[in-house]
């Protein structure tokens, strides 16, 4: 009885030693409630955020990789943030509306007068510069050979043209989605000229949203997934980018057949690291087959240095401290064309690059717990 009295005695003095099933009930209701609530306002924020989203994540990658040149150039201008904000933009919008946009009609035409060619059966094999045929020893051979290839493609195209018919409405959307990625290039840049100027608050404000979530290491995962992004973006997409853009331009300068073709087989090359010796030593040697000596050795001459560029700038560029595999960067440029098109070229690496980082940061960190 003594001890039946102790425990009664020490429940009313302790009323949170024994809960109401009532209160309970009604804690887990009030919890539910307030669950709900928030659920519901995010997922109608969600789909309000839903259409703009691939536009900001783009924006935050561009602000992400840039900042460091905006920082700099803020630093020359006497700390005009707002000043410097603008010329980043109008030099990124420059690039964009510029050669960018020419290769990408170049390449819409390129392909467009392709689609309407195969779908008539009416493919025919380019004639072999002359220059070729005329090889001692050999010119006759590859002469043979250039015939026989182009007689077999013909007959492949006259077979196989009629049924890319079906297929018309889909091949023309892809090429308007080509044409539209120009104007999402543009938006995303005039969204990332406004995020550079309360980029630390926003990043402050991401480190702080990522303790809550995965407390004690947030800030550090925050700080690991932009070092990845401007390591990426900056060594990778960057380096592939300016190749790209010479390359382009100075085909079109040249005015070499299909050059936004060609400008987009040496961009995918030099994305997936492999470099765009591929498409630039073909090109060369039509040229000295084609063209008169000076024109040849002229393009021969910048086209050399072109091909090169990616050894020097990319130790610049490119910190120490992050090896993203290249089969890494392969996928993301793959999975990223064929869901997003020419956007998921640039936006796929940069983002599976940093999910990878992700990943084995937080298997070593449990690891060392």
């Amino acid at each position: 009885m003594y001890g039946g009295g102790s425990m009664t005695d020490q429940s009313s003095h302790n009323p949170d030693l024994v809960q109401k099933p009532e209160t309970l009930d009604a804690t887990v209701i009030d919890l539910a409630i307030r669950l709900g609530v928030l659920a519901l306002f995010a997922y109608f924020s969600l789909q309000l955020i839903a259409p703009f989203f691939l536009f900001l994540l783009w924006a935050v990658v561009l602000t992400a990789a840039l900042y460091p040149g905006y920082s700099w150039l803020a630093a020359r201008l006497g700390d005009r943030k707002v000043l410097s904000a603008v010329l980043v933009t109008l030099l990124c919008l420059c690039i964009v509306v510029g050669p960018v946009a020419v290769l990408v009609a170049s390449l819409v035409a390129t392909l467009g007068d392709w689609y309407e060619v195969l779908s008539a059966g009416a493919y025919q094999m380019p004639p072999l510069p002359e220059r070729i045929g005329t090889l001692p020893v050999i010119g006759d051979r590859i002469a043979e050979g250039w015939q026989l290839a182009g007689s077999s493609l013909e007959t492949f195209f006259e077979k196989v043209g009629p049924m890319l018919v079906p297929a018309g409405g889909r091949i023309l959307g892809v090429l308007a989605g080509l044409t539209g990625s120009v104007l999402f290039f543009v938006v995303s840049i005039l969204i990332a000229g406004c995020l550079f100027v309360p980029g630390p608050s926003l990043a402050k404000g991401a480190k702080r949203f990522a303790d809550r979530i995965i407390a004690p290491r947030g800030a550090e995962f925050v700080d690991l997934a932009g070092a990845t992004i401007r390591n990426v973006s900056r060594g990778v997409i960057g380096v592939a980018v300016i190749q790209g853009l010479l390359t382009g331009i100075l085909l079109l300068v040249f005015a070499v057949p299909f050059a936004g073709v060609l400008t987009f087989a040496a961009l995918f090359l030099c994305i997936v690291q492999i470099g765009p010796a591929l498409v630039i030593l073909p090109t060369i040697l039509w040229a000295w087959s084609s063209w008169e000596f000076v024109p040849a050795l002229s393009f021969t001459v910048l086209m050399v240095p072109v091909m090169l560029v990616d050894n020097v700038l990319r130790p610049i560029l490119m910190s120490r401290g992050l090896d993203v595999p290249m089969l890494v960067i392969l996928i993301g440029v793959l999975g990223g064309t064929l869901a997003h098109g020419l956007l998921g070229l640039f936006l796929g690496p940069v983002i599976l690059a940093v999910f990878y980082e992700l990943v084995i940061a937080w298997v070593k960190a449990g690891e060392a717990a």
